[in-house]
C-alpha cells in the first residue's frame, strides 16, 4: 500500500517538517505491523506554490498513491482545495485526507464543501496519521484475504481513532480529542540530509507557548512540552557535523524556558562550526543577564533572533493578552545590537484592535528607532480557531474572505489607511531590510520628522511616479532614491549621490559604473598607482600578496569620495578639507550585513 503525503511550500528553499514528522513517526510504530497486514510504504512529495496546479496534479497522478494526505496552512490551501477536487478525479476511489492548522478549526464545513476529500486530520497528527494508516492496511488485507488484518484500534473502523473528522455514507463524524503527542517520542527528522540540501531546516525543541497571545493558535493549549535535552544535543550536532547553512527552531517562544534557551545557546557556542547559522523566535523582556552575555559571545552569523514587538500601545497590548515588559524589550535588543554579531528581525502588526493609524505611526517610530537588521511590518490575519477569530465581530474587524484572512478595516483603522500601511510595508522592504541604503537612509531620514514620515512621503513619491505599477529594478532603486531626495533636500545632491554611491560598492563589486557616481577621471592615475605600488597595496590589502596588481583590482573596488560617507548616521556630513579613496575589499565581507570591509587610503 503506498501512502502520498504531499506538501506545498511557499518557496523551494523552504521544507515541511509536518510531513516528515508523520512520516518518521508512523515508520517507526509500524516496524511491528501486525500479520497480514500489506506492506505501508509512505512517500513524500513536495511542491510549490508558484508551480502550475496542472503540473502537480499529473505528478500526484503519476505517483498512483492508494492514499493521499494533504498539509494544509493558510498560504497552500487554495490550491490544495483545487488539487484536491481534481485528483479525485483522476484517481476515483483513492482517499485524500488533509491535515494541518487551515483545516482543523471547521473540518466539518470543509468537508461539506469538499466532497472529494475524505476526512480531516484534527490538530497534532502524527499517532493520529499512524492510526489511520493501520485502518487502511487492516482494509486492504481484507479485500486481499477476504478477512481482516491484526493489530491496532483502526480494525474497529474508523470512529474508534481519535482527532479526526470523517465522511461515511454521506454523513459526517467527529471522533473524540486527540491528545497532545509526547515530544520525547518524536523520531529525529533529518537522517537523510540528501533530500534537504540547499534548504531550510527546521527543527522543533519544545511544542507549545505558555502566552495568550489572542491572534495566535499557539495561545488556545498554553501546555509547552520540552525535547530532552541530551537528545537536543546530539541532534544539533547533527547539524553541525553536515554543516547545514541554516536551523531554523519553530519552537513558539524559544526562550520561555530559560534553563532550556541557555543550555541550547551555550552548546551551539561551544561546538560552532564557523559556519551553522541558528535562528530562535524569542520573547526579547524575558532575557536575564546570563543569556544576553551568552548571546554578546557568539561568532558573527551564529544566531539570529525574531523578535515580535507588534505594538507598543499598552491598550493593544492588554487586548490581545500580550504582557510585554517595553522597557526591558527595548534594552534588551539595544544591548544585544550593541555587540554586532546577532541579527536581529523586530515583528509589527498592523490592524490589530485600538491600534489607528496615528497609534500604529507611534508603534513603528519607537520600532524603527530600535535600529535592528529587520522590521517585519506585518498585518493582522485572523486564523481560524484563535480568540481573535471569536472576537473579530466585536473588534468590527473585517478580513478577507479567502486565506490569508488578513485585515481589510476595523474601528480603529480604515481600508483606506491599510492600503496606505502596504505601500509603506514595501518601502520598508525595499529600501530598509534589503540592506542595501544603511548609510544613505539615516541621513535623509533626518529631513522628515520622523522614519514614518519619510517611508510615508517615500510611497507617496512611488505612487506619483508609477513606481508600484512598474517596480523600478534593484539596480535602478539607487536612482529613485536619488530623485525623491533631491525633491526634499536638494541643496545637498552631491553628497546623496556619494552616499548611494558607497552604500552600491558596499554590496557589489559593479561591472559598469552607476550613472549617479562621480566622474574619477581625475584620480584615475591615483588609484593606479595604489594598484602598481606593491608593497603599499599589500599592506592595506594582506590577503592579495599572490596577487597581480591587475588581479587585485579585480577583486577589490577604489572609489574618492568628499564626504565622510561611511560614518554611521553622521549628524552634520561636512565637506572633507582633501578627498579620501576607500577601498572596498570583497574577499572580505562582513558575516550579518554582507557588507564589503573597506580601507581609508590617504589621499
Amino acid at each position: 500500500m503506498k501512502v502520498l503525503l504531499a506538501a506545498v511550500n511557499a518557496k523551494y528553499i523552504h521544507s515541511n517538517p509536518a510531513v516528515y514528522s508523520l512520516k518518521a513517526y508512523a515508520q517507526e510504530r509500524l516496524k511491528t505491523a501486525g500479520l497480514g497486514r500489506s506492506e505501508i510504504q509512505i512517500e513524500i512529495s513536495e511542491y510549490t506554490i508558484n508551480q502550475q496546479t496542472d503540473a502537480i496534479l499529473s505528478d500526484l497522478y503519476r505517483k498512483k498513491p492508494d492514499v493521499a494526505a494533504f498539509s494544509c496552512y493558510i498560504w497552500n490551501w487554495r490550491m490544495i482545495r483545487e488539487l484536491s477536487a481534481e485528483l479525485a478525479k483522476v484517481l476515483p476511489g483513492v482517499p485524500i485526507w488533509l491535515g494541518g492548522p487551515e483545516v482543523s478549526f471547521d473540518a466539518e464545513r470543509i468537508l461539506e464543501e469538499i466532497p472529494a476529500v475524505s476526512g480531516i486530520m484534527v490538530g497534532e497528527g502524527e499517532q493520529t496519521f499512524t492510526e489511520l494508516l493501520e485502518y487502511y492496511a487492516d482494509t486492504a488485507d481484507m479485500s486481499a484475504n477476504g478477512k481482516r488484518g491484526k493489530g491496532g484500534k483502526s480494525g474497529s473502523g474508523l470512529g474508534k481513532i481519535d482527532g479526526i473528522v470523517y465522511r461515511k455514507e454521506r454523513q459526517i463524524f467527529r471522533t473524540g480529542v486527540r491528545k497532545a503527542t509526547d515530544i520525547g517520542a518524536l523520531p529525529f527528522l533529518y537522517k537523510d540530509m540528501e533530500n534537504f540540501r540547499n534548504r531550510i531546516i527546521y527543527y522543533e525543541s519544545s511544542r507549545g507557548c505558555p502566552f495568550r497571545c489572542s491572534y495566535c493558535l499557539s495561545s488556545i493549549d498554553r501546555s509547552v512540552q520540552l525535547r530532552d535535552m541530551e537528545t537536543v544535543k546530539d541532534e544539533l550536532q547533527f547539524f553541525l557535523e553536515h554543516k547545514v547553512a541554516q536551523v531554523k527552531f519553530i519552537d513558539r517562544t524559544f526562550n520561555c524556558s530559560r534553563e532550556h534557551a541557555r543550555t541550547v545557546w551555550r552548546y551551539i557556542l561551544e561546538h560552532d562550526n564557523g559556519i551553522t547559522n541558528f535562528h530562535f523566535e524569542i520573547a526579547a523582556d524575558l532575557l536575564d543577564e546570563e543569556e544576553l552575555t551568552l548571546l554578546s559571545e557568539m561568532r558573527p552569523g551564529l544566531v539570529q533572533l525574531e523578535i515580535g514587538v507588534q505594538s507598543v500601545n499598552p491598550d493593544t497590548l492588554r487586548e490581545i493578552n500580550r504582557y510585554t515588559d517595553m522597557g526591558k524589550l527595548r534594552e534588551a535588543v539595544q544591548r544585544i545590537l550593541r555587540t554586532r554579531n546577532v541579527h536581529v528581525h523586530l515583528d509589527l502588526i498592523a490592524g490589530l484592535p485600538f491600534e489607528d493609524y496615528n497609534s500604529f505611526r507611534h508603534s513603528f517610530n519607537e520600532v524603527y528607532g530600535m535600529r535592528a537588521q529587520q522590521l517585519q511590518l506585518g498585518f493582522l490575519k485572523v486564523l481560524k480557531g484563535s480568540p481573535m477569530y471569536e472576537k473579530a465581530g466585536g473588534y468590527g474587524i473585517n478580513y478577507t474572505s479567502l486565506p490569508p484572512y488578513e485585515v481589510l478595516y476595523s474601528k480603529w483603522i480604515s481600508y483606506e489607511e491599510i492600503c496606505k500601511l502596504k505601500k509603506i510595508e514595501e518601502m520598508v522592504e525595499l529600501y530598509y531590510n534589503s540592506g542595501q541604503f544603511a548609510h544613505t537612509l539615516p541621513v535623509l531620514e533626518r529631513v522628515f520628522e520622523s522614519p514614518f514620515a519619510f517611508y510615508e512621503k517615500l510611497a507617496d513619491y512611488y505612487e506619483e511616479n508609477g513606481y508600484f505599477l512598474n517596480n523600478p529594478s534593484r539596480s535602478y532603486r539607487y536612482e529613485v532614491l536619488l530623485g525623491f531626495a533631491c525633491c526634499h533636500d536638494g541643496g545637498r545632491e552631491a553628497l546623496y549621490r556619494e552616499l548611494l554611491t558607497y552604500d552600491m560598492y558596499l554590496r557589489e563589486n559593479m561591472k559598469s559604473r552607476p550613472g549617479f557616481a562621480k566622474d574619477l577621471s581625475e584620480y584615475k592615475g591615483r588609484i593606479r598607482h595604489f594598484y602598481e605600488d606593491e608593497e603599499r597595496m599589500r599592506e592595506v590589502l594582506p590577503d592579495y600578496g599572490a596577487f597581480q596588481p591587475r588581479q587585485a583590482a579585480r577583486m577589490t573596488h577604489m572609489e574618492v569620495f568628499c564626504y565622510p560617507v561611511w560614518v554611521e548616521a553622521p549628524a552634520g556630513m561636512d565637506r572633507l578639507e582633501e578627498p579620501q579613496m576607500v577601498l572596498f575589499d570583497y574577499g572580505r565581507r562582513n558575516p550579518l550585513t554582507k557588507e564589503a570591509e573597506t580601507k581609508i587610503c590617504p589621499y
